[in-house]
Protein backbone atom coordinates (compact mmCIF):
# COMPACT_ATOMS: atom_id res chain seq x y z
CA UNK A 1 0.00 0.00 0.00
CA UNK A 2 1.39 3.26 -1.10
CA UNK A 3 1.27 6.63 -0.25
CA UNK A 4 0.07 7.06 -3.98
CA UNK A 5 -2.88 4.79 -3.04
CA UNK A 6 -4.19 7.22 -0.91
CA UNK A 7 -2.79 10.64 -2.67
CA UNK A 8 -5.34 9.68 -5.80
CA UNK A 9 -8.23 9.49 -3.49
CA UNK A 10 -7.71 13.18 -1.48
CA UNK A 11 -7.20 16.37 -2.53
CA UNK A 12 -6.60 19.88 -0.77
CA UNK A 13 -8.70 22.57 -0.62
CA UNK A 14 -7.47 26.24 0.89
CA UNK A 15 -9.61 26.53 4.15
CA UNK A 16 -10.15 29.05 6.54
CA UNK A 17 -8.24 26.38 8.65
CA UNK A 18 -5.64 26.83 6.05
CA UNK A 19 -4.17 23.95 4.00
CA UNK A 20 -6.50 21.07 4.06
CA UNK A 21 -6.57 17.50 3.00
CA UNK A 22 -9.94 16.09 2.10
CA UNK A 23 -10.67 12.75 2.65
CA UNK A 24 -13.87 10.50 2.62
CA UNK A 25 -14.67 7.09 4.31
CA UNK A 26 -11.63 5.41 5.66
CA UNK A 27 -13.74 2.93 7.33
CA UNK A 28 -11.21 2.34 9.71
CA UNK A 29 -10.71 -1.10 12.04
CA UNK A 30 -12.71 -2.67 9.02
CA UNK A 31 -11.00 -6.05 9.47
CA UNK A 32 -12.89 -8.17 11.68
CA UNK A 33 -16.03 -6.92 10.72
CA UNK A 34 -14.80 -8.46 7.08
CA UNK A 35 -13.82 -11.50 8.13
CA UNK A 36 -9.93 -10.62 8.10
CA UNK A 37 -7.81 -11.83 10.60
CA UNK A 38 -4.27 -9.90 9.62
CA UNK A 39 -4.02 -6.18 10.72
CA UNK A 40 -3.90 -3.79 7.92
CA UNK A 41 -2.00 -1.02 10.02
CA UNK A 42 -4.39 1.24 7.37
CA UNK A 43 -5.17 3.42 10.37
CA UNK A 44 -0.76 3.96 10.84
CA UNK A 45 -0.65 4.00 7.17
CA UNK A 46 -3.36 6.76 6.47
CA UNK A 47 -2.11 8.86 9.38
CA UNK A 48 1.54 9.00 7.75
CA UNK A 49 0.00 9.76 4.54
CA UNK A 50 -1.44 12.67 5.84
CA UNK A 51 1.13 13.80 7.76
CA UNK A 52 3.29 13.52 4.65
CA UNK A 53 0.88 15.86 3.15
CA UNK A 54 2.25 19.65 4.39
CA UNK A 55 -1.10 20.88 5.54
CA UNK A 56 -3.15 22.28 8.31
CA UNK A 57 -5.71 20.20 8.80
CA UNK A 58 -7.75 17.38 7.57
CA UNK A 59 -11.31 16.74 6.86
CA UNK A 60 -12.66 13.38 7.05
CA UNK A 61 -15.89 13.56 5.00
CA UNK A 62 -17.58 10.52 7.33
CA UNK A 63 -17.55 7.00 8.26
CA UNK A 64 -14.04 6.96 9.68
CA UNK A 65 -14.64 4.02 11.14
CA UNK A 66 -16.43 0.73 9.77
CA UNK A 67 -18.58 -0.76 12.76
CA UNK A 68 -21.39 1.58 13.59
CA UNK A 69 -20.74 1.01 17.25
CA UNK A 70 -17.73 0.98 19.36
CA UNK A 71 -16.45 -1.90 20.49
CA UNK A 72 -12.70 -2.07 22.45
CA UNK A 73 -10.86 -2.75 18.74
CA UNK A 74 -12.80 -0.22 17.46
CA UNK A 75 -12.12 2.41 20.14
CA UNK A 76 -8.27 1.27 20.32
CA UNK A 77 -7.74 1.96 16.26
CA UNK A 78 -9.46 5.26 16.73
CA UNK A 79 -7.09 6.03 19.98
CA UNK A 80 -3.90 4.84 17.86
CA UNK A 81 -5.12 7.31 14.45
CA UNK A 82 -5.89 10.83 16.49
CA UNK A 83 -3.15 10.60 18.67
CA UNK A 84 -0.63 9.95 15.21
CA UNK A 85 -2.31 13.71 14.35
CA UNK A 86 -2.56 15.39 17.35
CA UNK A 87 -0.17 18.55 15.55
CA UNK A 88 -3.53 19.03 13.06
CA UNK A 89 -6.85 20.14 13.05
CA UNK A 90 -9.19 17.25 12.50
CA UNK A 91 -12.42 17.64 11.63
CA UNK A 92 -15.26 14.75 10.91
CA UNK A 93 -18.37 15.22 9.08
CA UNK A 94 -20.08 12.47 10.90
CA UNK A 95 -21.14 9.98 9.04
CA UNK A 96 -23.67 6.82 9.43
CA UNK A 97 -20.89 4.41 11.17
CA UNK A 98 -19.92 7.12 12.92
CA UNK A 99 -21.83 6.52 15.84
CA UNK A 100 -19.94 7.01 19.69
CA UNK A 101 -16.96 8.14 17.85
CA UNK A 102 -17.80 11.31 20.20
CA UNK A 103 -16.25 9.32 22.98
CA UNK A 104 -12.81 8.68 21.36
CA UNK A 105 -12.81 12.17 19.70
CA UNK A 106 -13.36 14.69 22.60
CA UNK A 107 -10.09 13.26 24.37
CA UNK A 108 -8.41 15.17 21.59
CA UNK A 109 -8.23 18.94 21.27
CA UNK A 110 -7.41 18.66 17.94
CA UNK A 111 -10.62 16.63 16.72
CA UNK A 112 -14.31 18.12 15.97
CA UNK A 113 -17.23 16.15 15.00
CA UNK A 114 -19.24 18.15 12.88
CA UNK A 115 -22.68 17.51 11.13
CA UNK A 116 -21.08 19.21 8.74
CA UNK A 117 -18.68 22.06 7.76
CA UNK A 118 -18.89 24.96 6.22
CA UNK A 119 -16.10 27.21 4.41
CA UNK A 120 -16.33 29.69 1.88
CA UNK A 121 -19.83 28.90 0.42
CA UNK A 122 -18.48 25.24 0.08
CA UNK A 123 -20.56 22.60 2.05
CA UNK A 124 -18.72 19.74 3.61
CA UNK A 125 -20.59 16.41 4.37
CA UNK A 126 -20.93 12.71 4.29
CA UNK A 127 -23.83 12.62 2.50
CA UNK A 128 -26.46 10.31 4.36
CA UNK A 129 -28.92 12.66 5.26
CA UNK A 130 -30.64 15.39 4.14
CA UNK A 131 -29.07 18.66 3.65
CA UNK A 132 -28.43 21.42 6.37
CA UNK A 133 -30.63 24.60 6.19
CA UNK A 134 -27.72 27.21 5.22
CA UNK A 135 -27.15 28.69 2.34
CA UNK A 136 -23.86 27.31 0.06
CA UNK A 137 -22.76 27.23 -3.24
CA UNK A 138 -20.96 23.65 -4.03
CA UNK A 139 -20.95 20.16 -1.93
CA UNK A 140 -18.35 17.88 -1.16
CA UNK A 141 -19.74 14.81 0.22
CA UNK A 142 -18.68 11.13 0.52
CA UNK A 143 -20.42 8.14 1.47
CA UNK A 144 -21.24 6.29 -1.67
CA UNK A 145 -17.85 4.83 -2.40
CA UNK A 146 -18.54 5.12 -6.35
CA UNK A 147 -16.92 3.39 -8.35
CA UNK A 148 -17.57 2.31 -12.80
CA UNK A 149 -16.88 -0.14 -14.94
CA UNK A 150 -13.73 0.68 -17.45
CA UNK A 151 -13.23 -1.35 -20.59
CA UNK A 152 -9.35 -1.87 -21.17
CA UNK A 153 -8.98 -3.88 -24.35
CA UNK A 154 -10.85 -7.19 -23.98
CA UNK A 155 -10.67 -6.93 -20.16
CA UNK A 156 -13.11 -4.72 -17.83
CA UNK A 157 -11.99 -3.52 -14.39
CA UNK A 158 -13.88 -1.87 -11.73
CA UNK A 159 -11.95 1.31 -10.32
CA UNK A 160 -13.09 4.26 -7.98
CA UNK A 161 -14.18 7.24 -8.91
CA UNK A 162 -15.06 10.66 -8.15
CA UNK A 163 -18.35 12.01 -9.53
CA UNK A 164 -19.19 15.70 -10.68
CA UNK A 165 -21.50 17.99 -11.37
CA UNK A 166 -21.86 21.89 -11.14
CA UNK A 167 -22.68 21.78 -7.95
CA UNK A 168 -21.47 18.31 -5.96
CA UNK A 169 -18.33 16.34 -6.19
CA UNK A 170 -18.40 12.70 -4.70
CA UNK A 171 -15.06 11.24 -3.33
CA UNK A 172 -14.68 8.00 -3.34
CA UNK A 173 -13.16 5.82 -0.77
CA UNK A 174 -10.22 6.11 0.86
CA UNK A 175 -9.46 2.63 2.16
CA UNK A 176 -7.27 0.51 -0.48
CA UNK A 177 -9.36 -2.50 0.82
CA UNK A 178 -12.70 -1.20 -0.58
CA UNK A 179 -13.49 -1.21 -4.34
CA UNK A 180 -16.26 0.93 -4.46
CA UNK A 181 -20.02 0.63 -5.23
CA UNK A 182 -21.82 0.68 -8.45
CA UNK A 183 -22.85 4.39 -9.53
CA UNK A 184 -26.23 3.18 -9.51
CA UNK A 185 -26.83 1.69 -6.69
CA UNK A 186 -24.93 4.38 -4.51
CA UNK A 187 -26.82 7.51 -5.90
CA UNK A 188 -29.68 5.54 -4.17
CA UNK A 189 -28.36 5.61 -0.86
CA UNK A 190 -28.07 9.47 -0.89
CA UNK A 191 -30.89 11.98 -0.50
CA UNK A 192 -28.26 14.52 -1.69
CA UNK A 193 -28.16 13.10 -4.92
CA UNK A 194 -31.87 12.82 -5.43
CA UNK A 195 -32.91 14.01 -8.77
CA UNK A 196 -29.40 14.20 -10.02
CA UNK A 197 -29.07 12.14 -13.35
CA UNK A 198 -25.44 13.43 -14.80
CA UNK A 199 -22.70 13.17 -13.90
CA UNK A 200 -18.89 13.43 -15.08
CA UNK A 201 -16.72 10.76 -14.10
CA UNK A 202 -13.02 11.16 -13.16
CA UNK A 203 -10.84 8.35 -12.27
CA UNK A 204 -7.61 9.41 -10.50
CA UNK A 205 -5.22 10.61 -11.54
CA UNK A 206 -7.28 12.68 -13.82
CA UNK A 207 -9.24 10.63 -16.35
CA UNK A 208 -12.35 12.11 -17.42
CA UNK A 209 -14.78 10.55 -18.78
CA UNK A 210 -17.99 11.76 -20.73
CA UNK A 211 -21.15 13.10 -18.94
CA UNK A 212 -23.00 9.65 -17.76
CA UNK A 213 -26.64 9.71 -17.22
CA UNK A 214 -27.85 7.23 -14.09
Amino acid sequence: MSIQDFSSYSFVFKTRLGRTLVLADPHLAFEPFKGINVRSKLEKKLANFIKSQDVDAVIILGDVKEEIGLSGFTEKVLQEFFAELKELGIIITKGNHDGRIEDVAYRFDNVEVLPYFLDKEILFIHGHSRLPDVKFKKIVMGHIHPSTIVSLGRVKKKMKCFLRTPRIIVFPTINPFYEGMDLKQGVKLSPVLRGVREFEIIIPPGIYLSKVTI
